[in-house]
């Protein structure tokens, strides 16, 4: 994803790229054209669609501090976590929830990681229609690929924003940029027909490449679904029982499995398949990741060959505590660690004072010193707790559906392993399942957006998010804590924003 898609004055410009067959990382010659002046073969037209999947990575990005990745914000706000090395003022408003600044820098960067690559969606899907140079199939599958991302970060913006500016031409002239907000329902509707369109573009389900896959599309229409049926539009019974149809749809496919055991979730040859439906691609040389040594614990110690790198972001031991000690997730090294090996003396432990995230750690980093470790955005058990979840609330709460109970149980199984089936299940207790399960991967705050509720790790239940403190912020949730302002930035850039 390196043959990144610029946009200047309105116009794009391509970094063209010669696709090999070890996948779309890699570096390779550039030079730069208009769109005028592209898609006139097909490998100009492969290079700006896999421009488009550049927005995927944006927040990737940090700031002057070490260890600062954009992302981690929207884990910071959940309040189970803290960052190990000191904050800035602004990550202290996501973790501390004391109030969101308009002049805040990150989420000016959430802004552009929507707009940015949207513009480029744009541009991209109306060349590829145009164009004759492929035939139809082939064309469909470049368009759904499109389609997809340009719902995926649409989502993502009206998730955080609410009400933002819908724009599905490219940008000709500075008259198209100064538009203004669209309504929340409307831009729904639009990612639901952008992945409408994506369903039925021929895309295969699965794809070891790191593509968009129909399992990717059908996934994300799942949670569309599921967050149209919560706050803020509460389209309700409806909408629940579309992503609990959805979803069924994705299990019936057989296309995807739950690994056996939490470390094959970060075995380098499990990357873009079994229950990694959809991911970062990351390339250790050119396109590495942050993750593994930001995440280092902080102040330095020995476990890592780059010890000082660390201090982003680590779980409240509340939060760790919270988990059974017989849940297999909590077991040493399986998303938590309290140990390790001391970095080039391995018969030396090295015990901590307090657990740190092993989701993302890396072997092969520890013998390289560069991550290319690729990124969780979609996996197999978010859809089986979809699936639960999403019927659970058409039943009114508790369902004693098979499909829905099996789902639940699969994933809770994995982690109490023996545990007898339930004859029924609720919605809260898939709730909390989904914030045991997905901790750390950047769903948990969208999950709270829809339903308005969250998981209390001191009490290890579900609660109301309205007036809840959790354990790492100094006041309660407030309904105004829920959308993100515009940046200043951007109101000043268009007055109409500030309407």
């Amino acid at each position: 994803m390196n043959n990144t898609i610029f946009r200047i004055t309105g116009l794009l410009i391509w970094s063209i790229a010669m696709v090999s067959c070890s996948g779309f990382l890699e570096e390779k010659p550039k030079t730069f054209l208009s769109p005028s002046q592209y898609y006139t073969s097909e490998n100009q037209i492969q290079a700006a669609v896999e421009g488009t999947y550049e927005g995927l990575s944006r927040l990737l990005g940090s700031d002057l501090e070490i260890a600062t990745v954009r992302l981690f914000n929207l884990e910071y706000i959940v309040g189970n976590s803290y960052r190990p090395r000191s904050a800035g003022s602004q990550e202290n408003q996501f973790l501390l929830l004391s109030g969101m600044d308009e002049n805040n820098s990150i989420l000016r960067e959430m802004w552009r990681a929507v707009y940015f690559p949207v513009e480029n969606c744009n541009s991209v899907i109306e060349n590829v229609e145009a164009t004759d140079i492929v035939n139809d199939a082939t064309k469909n599958r470049y368009l759904g690929q499109v389609y997809f991302l340009r719902a995926y970060y649409y989502f993502m913006g009206v998730q955080l924003f609410g009400d933002i500016p819908l724009k599905i031409e490219p940008t000709r002239d500075l008259a198209s940029v100064q538009i203004p907000k669209t309504p929340k329902a409307d831009i729904y509707n639009q990612i639901v027909s952008d992945l409408q369109k994506a369903e039925a573009s021929g895309l295969p389900w699965t794809d070891d490449g790191g593509y968009v896959t129909m399992g990717a599309v059908k996934t994300l229409l799942a949670k569309v679904y599921l967050a149209m049926a919560g706050y803020p539009l509460q389209a309700g019974n409806e909408y629940y029982q579309k992503a609990y149809e959805t979803s069924k749809e994705i299990i019936e496919s057989g296309q995807f499995l739950l690994f056996d055991n939490y470390r094959d979730l970060r075995n380098i040859n499990n990357e873009n398949r079994g229950e990694h439906i959809f991911m970062i691609q990351r390339e250790a040389q050119n396109a590495g990741s942050p993750f593994h040594f930001g995440l280092m614990p902080y102040p330095e110690v020995p476990i890592s060959v780059n010890p000082s790198f660390g201090g982003g972001m680590a779980p409240l031991k509340v939060f760790y505590d919270s988990y059974d000690d017989n849940d297999q997730r909590k077991a040493e090294q399986a998303f938590f660690y309290t140990k390790r090996p001391k970095s080039g003396d391995p018969s030396t432990i090295i015990s901590l004072n307090t657990p740190y995230l092993n989701k993302y750690w890396d072997d092969e980093a520890e013998k390289t010193s560069k991550s290319g470790a690729n990124i969780p955005i979609y996996r197999y058990a978010d859809v089986l707790l979809m699936c639960a979840e999403s019927k659970a609330m058409a039943d009114g709460g508790t369902t004693s559906d098979a499909a829905a109970i099996d789902a639940y149980y699969a994933v809770h199984n994995r982690a109490f392993p023996g545990a007898s089936r339930p004859s029924s299940v609720t919605s809260d207790q898939v709730l909390k399942e989904r914030f045991l399960e997905l901790c750390f991967e950047f769903h948990n705050w969208f999950d709270m957006l829809r339903t308005h509720k969250t998981y209390d790790p001191a009490s290890k239940s579900i609660v109301d998010l309205i007036g809840y403190k959790a354990p790492n912020h100094e006041y309660p949730f407030k309904e105004s804590d829920l959308i993100f302002p515009v940046p200043l930035r951007e109101k000043e850039l268009n007055p109409l924003l500030a309407e």
